[in-house]
């Protein structure tokens, strides 16, 4: 069983590197699929996997000093603080009604990607160009950035609004086992004049603290890890690393439409089995 393990961790890493933070979604279901758990059984051991890539992915970030690292550890820790009410909910809420949860987190995180796989050339400079500049944009967010230096300026607004994003960003975690990028992005990007690039970094770092203190938590507050765990983390680290090796001459516009068609009928299954159980 433990080959199992290390093949769903492989294809969990593969899809990961091919794809980034938001193919972690599909952790869960394979776990589920591959071993026939729950959702909050599957989701703790899944976590470890999203915990690993977002490390992995952070520590080049930083490499290149793009990842706001203040940002990223006051929602990381406002996320562990919350994270445990998350995995408490898992524990009493219906399975159905965490399955419906999550295929609703696959739909969204499958229609944003088919979003950014369509947007064409044209379109994303006209989205630059609207966007502007840090200093232009500064004063349409809630958030502001020093000019000279390029990080967040911290007012009680900034400290205010960037833990609310850890919150919700700890809470789905343990709720449903997911990195929550797709919350964290859009939340910096609307909030902040933060570039894509960084508000993504900065994502990665967010997500391998809130993984891996809500992993901490569901050890402590319940029995442990499933055996399985290490061996799936272990072939998740090996999968992602080989993805990353082929990913530039595999990675594009048709592997995120794919991944993400294939996203969209696993969440349609995964839905239609959870009504069945209303």
């Amino acid at each position: 069983m433990s080959g199992l393990a290390i093949a769903l961790g492989a294809a969990t890493g593969i899809v990961l590197g091919l794809t980034g933070a938001g193919g972690s979604v599909i952790a869960v279901p394979l776990l589920m699929a591959g071993f026939g758990w729950s959702l909050p059984q599957a989701a703790p051991v899944a976590l470890i996997a999203v915990a690993a890539s977002a490390a992995f992915g952070a520590y080049g970030a930083w490499r290149r000093g793009i990842v706001r690292y203040r940002a990223a550890s006051l929602m990381g820790l406002a996320g562990i603080v919350v994270s445990p009410a998350g995995l408490c909910a898992s524990r009493h809420l219906p399975v159905a009604v965490l399955s419906l949860l999550f295929a609703g987190v696959m739909a969204l995180v499958a229609v944003r990607m088919l979003r950014q796989s369509l947007r064409l050339p044209a379109e994303a400079q006209v989205v630059r160009a609207a966007l502007g500049s840090d200093a232009e944009t500064a004063d349409r967010h809630w958030c502001r950035l020093n000019p000279e230096t390029g990080r967040l300026v911290w007012s009680p607004a900034t400290w205010l609004l960037i833990s609310a994003v850890g919150i919700g960003t700890g809470f789905l975690s343990g709720l449903l086992g997911v990195g929550g990028g797709f919350v964290i992005v859009p939340s910096l990007r609307a909030l902040t004049p933060l570039s894509m690039q960084s508000a993504v970094a900065t994502s990665l770092m967010t997500i391998a603290i809130i993984a891996t203190g809500t992993v901490g938590w569901s050890a402590l507050g319940s029995a442990a890890l499933p055996w399985a765990a290490a061996p799936f983390a272990g072939g998740a680290v090996g999968g992602m690393l080989l993805a990353r090796r082929v990913a530039a001459r595999m990675a594009g516009a048709h592997l995120e439409q794919g991944f993400a068609a294939l996203l969209l009928v696993v969440a349609a299954g995964l839905a239609a089995h959870a009504l069945k159980l209303v």
